[in-house]
């Protein structure tokens, strides 16, 4: 009995070493895995006009299969200064760098909220207003036909602030802003649509980031929010990095096309 009772004490001690070391290499492991994560920037979506955060689903599930911390910003689209103010927020509150992303309007949102910001390394602009210090959304999207936004859209909302909110018509959704989606899925983007406050799309820029951070563009040609023309000299005048053109691409390239738009967004955040 006494043989039998050292056999098992040995044993088990045998055990308890093999998990203990067990332990040492999965702690290992993940503090190996968790320090690479923390090297690589973090991404910050901000979502545009009639969208919100879950437009970019396709883009996260992309992003975090190559294990970049990502955050999608609610976009209050209520003027540039203040959601500016609001994304800047967020930027501060990351440690490391940061790679700024923004859809339509939320290209405005970024480009201001990126200005005197030491950790934003890169911009990227997915079918995004770039405007210049005391440009507005509005004047950008007139500056080139092909904008078939204004008759797409529902008659104003009036708040009791005396200011509007601006909805796509649900019936005009699909063909005026994601044309290149399945209409049942762009059926539930127009119900869940956030609306954007009339006076943000006439608000003016202030100093653009664009013009000390580098930066990314990805557009489709079949855009009829934002004309491609417009996208382009958008493009030109930031001196772009990169500009893809997606063929037969929408307003909303980010949900159509995750693949492109995240590999895009690889590409800034690992210069």
């Amino acid at each position: 009995m006494k043989n039998l009772s050292r056999r098992f004490a040995r044993t088990m001690a045998a055990v308890g070493l093999m998990a203990l070391a067990g332990a040492f290499t999965f702690n290992a492991s993940a503090q190996s895995a968790s320090t690479a994560q923390q090297a690589k920037p973090t991404i910050v979506l901000v979502h545009g006009a009639f969208a919100e955060s879950s437009s970019w689903d396709g883009v996260i599930r992309k992003l975090e299969a190559k294990h970049y911390p990502v955050i999608a910003a609610a976009n209050p689209l209520r003027g540039v200064k203040s959601d500016a103010a609001d994304v800047a927020s967020i930027v501060d509150a990351v440690e490391g760098p940061v790679v700024l992303v923004g859809h339509s309007y939320g290209g405005s949102v970024i480009s201001s909220a990126a200005t005197g910001k030491s950790n934003v390394k890169a911009l990227v602009f997915v079918a995004a207003f770039a405007p210049e210090a005391g440009e507005s959304a509005a004047d950008l999207a007139g500056k080139f036909p092909g904008s078939t936004l204004g008759p797409a859209l529902a008659p104003p909302v009036a708040l009791a602030d005396g200011g509007k909110d601006l909805y796509i018509l649900k019936n005009r959704f699909h063909d005026q802003f994601a044309a290149d989606v399945p209409a049942a899925a762009a059926r539930l983007m127009a119900a869940t649509q956030r609306p954007i406050a009339e006076s943000a799309l006439g608000e003016p820029a202030g100093a653009p980031a664009w013009k000390t951070v580098p930066s990314w563009f990805v557009y489709g040609d079949a855009d009829k929010n934002i004309p491609p023309a417009a996208q382009a000299f958008m493009a030109a005048r930031a001196k772009s990095v990169k500009t893809v053109v997606v063929k037969g691409a929408s307003h909303v390239v980010m949900t159509s096309r995750p693949d492109v738009v995240a590999k895009l967004i690889v590409e800034a955040a690992s210069r």
